[in-house]
């Protein structure tokens, strides 16, 4: 930020699921990164070469009543013993201080738009400045996108972040592994859903990255499928696209196999195009290469096989260039992966494709999804779909596949397949 500026960062609110009932809360991002401070009811304050210390927390008091019910707060003591905050005030008083602060800041560091509601209230702070004018009291006569900043930094992840999405992802790959082991023909999707949400837990993540996508048959060609309330039937493929949060940090695991542990001879031909190509795209994650390498290395395999096994006519390049593959493949590869599972990071920079870096992070997840009712394509094709997704750490000579412990080959499905 150098001198002359303020950041600001309003913690997650709470959110009403139903009368007097709160979804179970979740600190924003951005705050967490900064802060660790997993409370709601919060707003740091940054404030370089500030004499009383640049890093202010307004949070909640400790009140004992109030902590009967819902539990300890960490108070004001807490904020500067646990969290390293220099200063912290009650945030029944944030009106009453923060204009102070922002008095004689040209710059002040906020994403805007993100909580609209705390946004009218920034209006409101930096008009009371406005209005001390005749004192000599200069207002900030510039905001900048503080999100873009964060967002930069939260791209390349530390050591510590690292061990966090490691942790993630081993709770995840055993979740995997059970949810495999245990399926079998007549089972319910979502009693294969309880399987994961058990493993998660057991292991110490206490919520999903994502709701779960348990995809049996047909349903596995609907991308963000979560109704997870059907029937898995003999012979059909199972779909499971689900990862664990730890320490705020998200995995994100795709698997497809089938129910009854046997792929047929139209499964495994889709499934090994699928395998070749997610290999083929694996393989352009290394540092220097742009973040598009991957897709592309993916869709020409994708392309090739589509011909190949009599989906569609004509050349690959032509299939390519006219992007006709996208009637059975219509999202991209991969994207970033952090402390969201969808994470925060430019995909371009100035027009063009993005290098890839040591300590980026992302999935590589190609697909192909085979509806029912084309009269174009052979039956024995319809109701196939088919994602292969792992996640994927750039190092400083290649890659490094974190999610190499869940088996995706044919014949190591096969073996774990109803296992359990």
């Amino acid at each position: 930020m150098g001198e002359g500026g303020i950041a600001i960062l309003p913690a997650a609110p709470v959110r009403i699921r139903n009368r007097d009932v709160e979804y179970p809360y979740r600190q924003d991002s951005d705050f967490y990164y900064v802060t660790g401070f997993d409370e709601p009811e919060a707003v740091a304050v940054l404030v370089p070469k500030r004499k009383r210390g640049e890093f202010v927390l307004f949070c909640r008091e400790r009140d004992p009543e109030m902590e009967l019910w819902n539990g300890i707060r960490s108070g004001l003591e807490g904020a500067c013993k646990d969290y390293g905050a220099d200063d912290a005030f009650p945030i029944g008083d944030i009106d009453d201080i923060l204009p102070g602060l922002l008095e004689n800041q040209p710059r002040v560091y906020y994403a805007m738009g993100y909580y609209p509601e705390f946004d009218q209230r920034m209006i409101g702070w930096v008009n009371r400045v406005r209005t001390r004018s005749r004192a000599g009291v200069s207002s900030p006569g510039e905001f900048v996108a503080l999100d873009n900043v964060i967002h930069e930094m939260r791209l390349v992840k530390s050591k510590a972040e690292l061990r966090a999405m490691t942790r993630a992802v081993q709770i995840s790959s055993d979740a995997h592994l059970r949810a495999m082991a245990m399926c079998r023909p007549g089972m319910t999707e979502y009693q294969v859903e309880a399987e994961l949400s058990y493993a998660f837990k057991r292991s110490g993540s206490r919520r999903p990255a994502y709701p779960s996508i348990v995809a049996g048959g047909a349903n596995a060609c609907v991308l963000h499928y979560t109704d997870n309330n059907d029937t898995l039937r003999d012979g059909d493929l199972l779909l499971i696209d689900a990862g664990a949060e730890y320490d705020y940090y998200a995995s994100d695991i795709t698997r497809t196999f089938p129910v009854n542990g046997r792929f047929s001879k139209a499964q495994r031909a889709l499934y090994e195009v699928v395998l070749e190509a997610q290999q083929a795209a694996i393989e352009q994650v290394k540092p220097g290469n742009h973040w598009n390498a991957p897709h592309e290395a993916a869709v020409e395999v994708l392309a090739e096989g589509l011909v190949a096994l009599g989906l569609m006519k004509g050349s690959a390049k032509n299939i390519i260039k006219k992007e006709r593959y996208r009637k059975f493949y219509v999202h991209r590869t991969g994207h970033w992966l952090g402390m969201d599972v969808h994470d925060v990071g430019d995909y371009k920079i100035g027009g063009e494709w993005r290098v890839l870096e040591p300590g980026m992070v992302m999935t590589v997840e190609p697909g192909l999804y085979v509806g029912s009712g084309d009269k174009q394509v052979a039956r024995k094709w319809w109701n196939i779909g088919i994602r292969i997704e792992d996640d994927v750490l750039v190092t400083r000579d290649g890659h490094k596949v974190l999610t190499s412990a869940v088996p995706k080959a044919v014949d190591e499905i096969e073996a774990v397949v109803g296992s359990g």
